[in-house]
This record gives C-alpha cells, sequence and structure tokens, in this order.
C-alpha cells in the first residue's frame, strides 16, 4: 500500500507553497461539507419557504455573475496568494452574516458577500496550481486538491451529522431548531477562517517573463472573449452547472422528505459520498493514463453516472436510491479536476485568473437561476421534474464535450497548435 502511494500520490514532487494551499483545501473541505448538510435546513427552519430559499442558493451565483470577470482580472493583477486571502476574508463575513440577519434583504446581501469572496478565492486556485506545476505532476495536483477536498468534506458530513444531538441538549432546545443549526454553522464558518493561515504563509512567486502581461489585463481579456476555443469550453461547463444546479443543493432536502431519512443518517450519507469521490479523484490520474487522456476520462465518467442518477431519482427503495446517489457522485465528479486541468492549459499563464473566471462564469450562470427554478418546481411538482430535466442536460453536455474536444488533447502538442487546431 505504502509503495502504490508513493508511486501513485508522490507529495515529495511537490514544493512548500503547494502543500501549504493543500492545508488550505482540507480545512475549507470540512467546512463546506457541514454548510451544505445544514444550511437548508436553518433557512427552512427560520420559516421561510423554498421560493425563497431557492433565492437565496442563488445568490452567490449570481454574484459571481456579476462579478466573476473583474475578480479574474484583480487575480491576476494582485497575485493568486493576495486574491485567497481577500476572498477568504468575504466569504467568511457573508456568511456570518447570512446566518444572524433578520431580515430577507439582509441575508440576501450576506449570500451575495459570501458569493463574491467565494469566486475571488476559486478562481485563483487553477492558475495557481498551473504556477506550481508542470504537466507531468499537473493532472495529480488537481486531482489530488479535489480528492482530499472531498476527503476531508467526508469527515465534515459525519462529524456535522451528529452535532445536533449534542448542541440542543446543551442549547435546552429542540434538535431540529434554528438556534441548534445556527450554532453549527456558526462553528464551522469560524473553524473555517483557519485556512486564512496557510494561504498566509504562502510565499508569492515571482512573476516569470512569460507570465508578464505583455498587454493590460483588460485587453487581454478582450482578445480571450474572440476566441472560439474560449466559448467552447464554457459552454458545457455552462449547461453541466444549470443541471446541476436545479437538484443537487437539495439532496438533503430530497433524502428528507422523499426518503425519511433522519438528519444524522443524511450527515453518514454525504459522508460516505465524500470519502467515495475523495478516493475516486485521488486515484483519477491513474485512470486517465488508463483511458489515454483527460477528455476520454470526463466523458466515460460523466456518461456513466447517468444511469445512476436515473436510478436515484426514481427508485422507490432508499437504500438503492442511496447506493446510486454514491456511485453518481464519485462518477460525476471525477471529471472535475480533469476539465480544470485541461481548460488551464489553454490559457496562457498571465491570462488564466480572467479567463478561469469567465469559465466560473459559466458555470454559475447555470446557479444564478438554477436553484430558483427548483424552488419553485419544489414547492409545486416535488422533485421527479427535477431529475428528468437534469437527466437531459447532463446528456448534452456531455455530448458537447465530446463533439468539441474528443481529437483535442494536449499530450506531445503545443498549446498554439491546439488553439488553432480548434478554431
Amino acid at each position: 500500500m505504502q509503495k502504490w502511494l508513493a508511486k501513485h500520490i508522490p507529495l515529495h514532487s511537490f514544493d512548500r507553497n503547494t502543500k501549504l494551499f493543500i492545508t488550505a483545501t482540507v480545512i475549507d473541505g470540512v467546512i463546506f461539507s457541514a454548510i451544505q448538510l445544514f444550511y437548508n435546513f436553518f433557512i427552512l427552519s427560520r420559516g421561510f419557504d423554498r421560493d425563497f430559499l431557492g433565492v437565496l442558493n442563488s445568490m452567490p451565483s449570481i454574484a459571481a455573475l456579476l462579478l466573476g470577470i473583474p475578480l479574474g482580472v484583480l487575480s491576476d493583477k494582485i497575485g493568486r496568494r493576495k486574491a485567497m486571502l481577500i476572498g477568504l476574508f468575504f466569504q467568511t463575513s457573508g456568511m456570518v452574516l447570512t446566518l444572524l440577519a433578520q431580515p430577507k434583504w439582509l441575508l440576501i446581501v450576506g449570500s451575495m458577500i459570501y458569493g463574491a469572496g467565494n469566486t475571488l478565492y476559486m478562481i485563483s486556485h487553477a492558475p495557481f496550481m498551473m504556477s506550481v506545476t508542470n504537466r507531468e505532476n499537473r493532472a495529480l495536483l488537481f486531482s489530488l486538491n479535489y480528492g482530499l477536498q472531498t476527503l476531508s468534506g467526508a469527515a465534515g458530513s459525519f462529524i456535522a451529522g451528529r452535532l445536533p444531538a449534542v448542541i440542543a441538549p446543551a442549547l435546552g432546545v429542540a434538535i431540529g431548531s434554528t438556534a441548534v443549526y445556527r450554532a453549527i454553522l456558526l462553528m464551522a464558518v469560524f473553524v473555517g477562517a483557519a485556512s486564512l493561515v496557510p494561504i498566509f504563509l504562502i510565499k508569492e512567486l515571482p512573476k516569470t517573463a512569460q507570465e508578464k502581461p505583455k498587454s493590460n489585463s483588460f485587453t487581454q481579456l478582450v482578445d480571450m472573449f474572440k476566441r472560439p476555443l474560449i466559448w467552447k469550453l464554457a459552454t458545457p461547463n455552462l449547461i453541466i452547472g444549470f443541471g446541476a444546479a436545479i437538484l443537487i443543493p437539495y439532496m438533503n432536502l430530497f433524502f428528507a422528505y422523499n426518503h425519511h431519512l433522519p438528519e444524522k443518517d443524511i450527515g453518514a450519507l454525504f459522508s460516505l459520498s465524500s470519502l467515495i469521490m475523495g478516493i475516486g479523484a485521488v486515484v483519477g490520474p491513474a485512470l486517465e493514463k488508463k483511458l489515454g487522456g483527460k477528455i476520454k476520462t470526463i466523458v466515460a465518467t460523466q456518461s456513466s453516472s447517468i444511469i445512476f442518477l436515473v436510478l436515484m431519482g426514481f427508485s422507490p427503495l432508499s437504500w438503492l436510491a442511496q447506493i446510486a446517489f454514491l456511485a453518481r457522485g464519485v462518477l460525476m465528479n471525477i471529471a472535475t479536476p480533469f476539465y480544470s486541468a485541461f481548460a488551464m492549459e489553454q490559457i496562457p499563464p498571465e491570462s488564466q485568473g480572467a479567463v478561469n473566471s469567465m469559465l466560473n462564469i459559466s458555470w454559475t450562470l447555470g446557479w444564478a437561476v438554477g436553484p430558483m427554478i427548483s424552488g419553485i418546481v419544489q414547492q409545486r411538482a416535488g422533485f421527479t421534474p427535477l431529475f428528468i430535466a437534469t437527466t437531459i442536460i447532463y446528456s448534452g453536455a456531455i455530448v458537447m464535450t465530446w463533439f468539441f474536444f474528443h481529437n483535442a488533447e494536449l499530450k506531445n502538442i503545443k498549446t498554439e497548435g491546439l488553439v488553432e487546431a480548434l478554431e
């Protein structure tokens, strides 16, 4: 086992900056999973309906949509370390405001601040990883980073799922009360602020001659907008994002209301899902080598996930739906780091932050409207139409990805040549 880990996960090949970044990712994974588990329950426990929950879940994506490109340009200008620090600060502040605010409009403001901070933090990830890797270890870092984040999320979901039974008696309230959910979420947010420390300790790398902009970032961004390649990368991302947005944020509600699982069992299910996805992401590079490229891996795994998506949505058996949930999760998400790495390999270093923000915007465009639509549909027709819609949407995006890129693997091809070939 040790030999296998050393061969397939050679952490010694990463420098101090990379290891600090991975540490922050692990902390972030623990906290995000706790928030994901209880946030919907918290909002509904306050007496708000699913329509307003859908609005709130859309706000971070709307913020990303409005500010994504300027924040990407900012990341290119000030450096990845500073961008991640600022992003984490506003991410934390926005979530605290959302948890403590009383009027609806202030909850919306807090959600948008959270979304802006999260956007700046996340769009700096891929360019940072590009800067500290080479072609040989790039897929490893992208997959390892994603895998460890999901593995830490397993721990977060498992622990968080058991906290209500501990906190409720301490507060003298019912397990499903607003006070319990708020206490857990506030704890998660403040623990998550610890990820500022490893990011702060990162030493910003000086820009090489290759990385220094030859013109201003805005000019470069405008030039990127003219490239068909960018739109080809963004379009499947947008479609997948919309399909995910109408369904995935509400899996806790689906299992709670459709299959009557208690919160601790949902936490255990989410924990196991994160564990399996993390393992899948870590072993992903070996799968990519076997299948012969990033795009082949993306299409193969995402296509397989469709079977389990349908099974999850339409099985009357709770245990079968849970198994399908686990299988769908690992197959669909194993592709995420590969698509990110593939996209960044097409972009010159000085524009990676700006272009990554555009890709992030294409994803969040779906999330800006998807949760609101989902909330309305759930309120009136339940989950069945959402599963049907997501199945169709995912299938279309997978076909599009294959059509655009099945001949576009970067192995032994210069980026410039690939761009020309695709354009």
